[in-house]
Parts: C-alpha cells; structure tokens; sequence
C-alpha cells in the first residue's frame, strides 16, 4: 500500500443472526474510524432473506464506502455442520457483493485476527473491542454494545496491519528489482 494514497478497508464479520462490520481510512500509514455497525437479521424468517439481505447490506457498504479492500473473518471449525454451512453462506454472499464490485477479498482466521490486534490468539470480544478502541482513539460512549461491530473492524484493522507495514528502503518487488538496488554486490 503506497503511503501518502487514502485506502479504505472494509472488514466483516459474517452471521446469520448478527453480522458485524467496519470501515478503516488509512492515510500516511495512520488508521482512522470511518464506521461500524451492525446489520440484525433476526427477525427475518428464512436462511434466503437473510442471505439476500447481508448481500444487499455489504454492496450498500461498498457502493457508499468504495472500500479497497473486504477483510473478512473466515468461519471457524464447530461442531454442528448445519451452523457452518449457514455462517459459509454468509460469508459467501458478502465475498460475492465484494466480488460483483471487484473488490479484492482477503479472509482471517479468528485466531489471526486476535492475535494481530491483542497479541493473544485467545483472548476475548472484551479485550479485542477495548484495543481497538485504544488503536483507533474511539471515545468509550462511542463504542457498540454488539461486539459483532468491533470483530468486523477488527478483521480490517487486521488486515491494515497486514499491508500497512511501512516498507524499509530493502524491499524488493522480485529478483530484477534486488540485482538493480544491489549492483554493488552482485558479481
């Protein structure tokens, strides 16, 4: 990610009751809240409405956010097969709102996620919610009581800090890019 170019990061965390989300600016490698949320399904009867309307919410997201980047937090292994195929087909229709818009998608274990932001790959909603609003300068009376909101902004921020590594003067783009940086060392 170039520096000084504005980038907008959209992150998600799927549900079929619940699915959570966030929108991360980042400008001169500094990260700000642009908006979090939370998209409530309960009260639609079937599996397909609520497919339909995570779809129709993530390309709301993107049509009025022009995201980036999806980070989205991929679903973890259960017990119940009947929960996983319907938190895979939630994530499959926000990939697939990503995918209509060409957006390109990266997924994050759960684990990598709080690992990237508390350093601790089992730590809980609480404490990944309460570093991020630390990161980000988020004022307490400002935070969501739905921790869906944060897992997504989560999920974005992971991936902020996937590519907003700033770059050292040694990075390479491929073997070219090395032997010409490095012509004083190359026989």
């Amino acid at each position: 990610m170039k520096n000084s170019q504005e980038q907008i990061i959209l992150g998600i965390d799927p549900g079929t009751t619940i699915m959570g989300y966030g929108l991360l600016k980042v400008k001169d490698n500094k990260t700000s809240l642009i908006a979090m949320g939370v998209l409530d399904l309960k009260k639609l009867k079937t599996h397909y409405e609520k497919l339909e309307r995570i779809f129709h919410r993530t390309l709301s997201l993107i049509d009025e956010f022009k995201p980036n980047y999806l980070a989205i937090e991929a679903p973890f292994f259960g017990k119940n097969v009947q929960s996983m195929l319907k938190l895979g087909r939630a994530q499959g229709v926000a990939m697939s709102a990503a995918l209509y818009r060409n957006i390109p998608i990266t997924e994050y274990a759960p684990l990598k996620i709080k690992m990237a932001i508390t350093g601790n790959g089992s730590a809980s909603k609480e404490q990944v919610a309460d570093m991020l609003r630390r990161f980000l300068n988020i004022p307490a009376d400002q935070m969501l009581p739905q921790l869906d909101a944060t897992d997504g902004l989560a999920a974005a921020y992971c991936h902020y800090l996937q590519l907003g590594k700033p770059q050292s003067e040694k990075a390479y783009k491929n073997w070219k890019d090395y032997i010409n940086k490095n012509q004083d060392k190359v026989c």
